[in-house]
């Protein structure tokens, strides 16, 4: 059973994404929260597996709240569900380690599965955040040219786990494909990321993505 915290100032829609959610029978809504500060409470309090999180809130915003909880020992993860993809707060997100940044503009089935990819280490981003980073430029921490001579100091394995990240894959579904134990897999994550100096998952998706080394950056809905 997959944990949930939705975080939203408004009532009626965390209401709403609470009916889509528990739809599922691998859901189920722990908490609710109308701010980050209660947010990142809730959190302490409940432990979810992920958080639903709007940007747009009163007080402390859930840019600041992601902030903070990615921080923790033991964080959540964390899927931005907001109204406005605006470049500057999907950059922020990313950086702060969010899994996903999807817009409201989804139907109940794209938001079950999100969560479920997001609950199982994979990661997702609309096909318009997607297009929207990479016509801007801020998908990579790295210029095209240097960004490839980054790609070539992975050895062979690491650069095909690196293909599955950008395809959004758990590291128990690269386990699986790629014929290795799950620990093994976190290793060769671990060792990409820091040869490929991108802080996450999502960011290594989007690079993956720029690069042509992969299908769409994350699982797009």
């Amino acid at each position: 059973m997959i944990r949930v915290l939705i975080a939203d100032d408004d009532t009626l829609v965390r209401a709403g994404i609470r009916a889509i959610v528990e739809a599922s029978p691998q859901i189920t809504v722990t908490a609710e929260a109308r701010d980050g500060v209660e947010a990142v409470d809730q959190v302490r309090r409940c432990r979810p597996d992920v958080v639903l999180m709007d940007i747009e809130m009163p007080g402390c915003d859930g840019l600041a709240a992601t902030r903070r909880l990615l921080q923790r020992p033991d964080p959540p993860k964390v899927l931005v569900l907001t109204t406005f993809g605006m470049d500057e707060n999907i950059t922020a997100a990313l950086h702060a380690g969010a899994s996903g940044f999807l817009l409201k503009q989804l139907n109940p089935e794209q938001l079950i599965h999100a969560v479920c990819t997001v609950a199982a280490g994979g990661t997702v981003l609309s096909p318009t955040v997607t297009r929207q980073l990479l016509a801007r430029g801020t998908s990579v921490p790295r210029r095209a040219t240097e960004a490839r001579a980054l790609v070539a100091r992975l050895s062979t394995r690491e650069r095909e786990v690196f293909a599955c990240l950008g395809e959004g894959m758990s590291n128990a579904e690269i386990a699986e494909k790629l014929y290795m134990s799950p620990s093994t897999v976190k290793t060769y994550v671990s060792r990409a990321l820091t040869k490929l100096d991108v802080d996450n998952r999502t960011q290594a998706a989007l690079l993956a993505y720029e690069l042509n080394l992969s299908g769409p950056g994350g699982r797009d809905l």
